[in-house]
């Protein structure tokens, strides 16, 4: 049996009763849980509210799938609307087609709407969702997998990809399977981003930009071995001149947002809990204020102009930590309690000694 290859699953698609279950879909929906996952523990640390990411998701989510669909169908449109194509077609997204460029694109603008609605900064939200993104796509490429689509030029190498579908002008062979490279390549995108935001303390946008650079590499070398059909401008495929321009516009955003706003966002989320991360320079500058106030209230830093402060322990001794009575003595509510009982038994022993002359 040769094994030299990745086979294609023989359908993507399950019938649960009435109910179809397709393979693209579990990918794209798994995809936007780990997104949105990982963006809440990220959001959570730079200081935010745990929920925000989902509730801003919700705008986010669907104007993805509309810009995605959108893009895909408006640089492929002669395969909804050119003669003996059923233009009912471009709304079935289950078969395959989103354009991520214009996922990102629209998305971002659903984004921005739940972010004001929030009231918070759209680029630190960005910054936390940017690596649950790109795995997002990791997981999103296998649905291209279960449709037998977007693989790469003719190959024998022990990966190659199995295309056993003769549909819609596919010629069964084995292939590039650049659903794979890209994958790999949006998980590596995905650790970067991790790595460099914890190490340079990007914020402002930053760690989300460099994930688009990064995706921008990789896009370009993987879609010079597809052999789908797309639209070519001097000799390049569109989509490799999009990762080109996007790729200089998100580095060009990184420098100058770096010389403009170093460090990352005092505050993501006006009221929610301090996060346990680095905040960058002015959460420094935060946290001294608040070591300042806190030695301003116990007394150790005051105005030297009162005439108050510090005083050795040469001058005053250590301090005790049994306060000093003679100054000002708590009163002892246990002698008056024992006084009055006193008081009370006297006059009952007069009261007697009365009765009994009486008698």
């Amino acid at each position: 049996m040769d094994l030299s290859f990745i086979p294609s699953p023989s359908r993507g698609v399950l019938h649960l009763g009435p109910i179809p279950l397709r393979g693209y879909a579990f990918c794209i929906i798994i995809g936007v849980f780990v997104a949105v996952w990982l963006g809440n523990k990220r959001w959570i640390a730079r200081g935010g509210r745990a929920g925000t990411v989902a509730d801003i998701a919700v705008w986010a989510v669907p104007f993805g799938l509309v810009g995605g669909r959108l893009y895909h169908v408006i640089t492929d449109y002669e395969l909804y609307f050119s003669a003996g194509r059923d233009w009912v077609d471009a709304f079935k997204v289950w078969q395959g087609g989103l354009g991520i460029w214009g996922a990102i694109a629209l998305g971002g603008l659903g984004a921005w709407i739940g972010c004001r609605r929030r009231g918070i900064p759209l680029p630190a939200w960005a910054d936390a969702l940017a690596p649950g993104i790109a795995l997002a796509q990791a997981i999103g490429r296998w649905g291209n997998w279960f449709n037998q689509e977007l693989y790469g030029k003719p190959t024998d190498l022990p990966w190659a990809l199995k295309i056993t579908s003769s549909t819609d002008g596919r010629v069964p062979g084995t292939y590039h399977p650049t659903f794979l490279y890209e994958s790999l390549w949006c998980v590596g995108v995905a650790l970067l981003v991790i790595w460099a935001d914890r190490r340079f303390r990007m914020g402002h946008g930053r760690a989300f930009a460099l994930y688009v650079a990064a995706y921008c590499v990789g896009r370009a070398w993987i879609e010079y071995l597809r052999v789908d059909d797309a639209h070519h401008i001097l000799g390049l495929r569109l989509n490799d001149w999009t990762a080109l321009i996007v790729f200089v516009l998100a580095v060009t955003y990184m420098v100058l947002s770096a010389k403009k706003r170093p460090g990352r966002e005092a505050v993501v989320e006006p009221g929610a809990p301090d996060g346990d991360t680095e905040t960058g320079a002015a959460g420094d500058e935060a946290e001294g204020r608040h070591e300042d106030q806190v030695k301003d209230t116990d007394g150790s830093d005051a105005d030297p102009a009162s005439g108050a402060g510090p005083e050795s322990e040469a001058e005053s001794g250590p301090r005790s930590a049994t306060p000093d009575l003679s100054k000002d003595p708590l009163p002892d509510t246990g002698a008056e309690a024992r006084a009055e009982e006193a008081e009370h038994s006297g006059e009952e022993a007069k009261d007697e000694a009365g009765s009994a002359k009486k008698s």
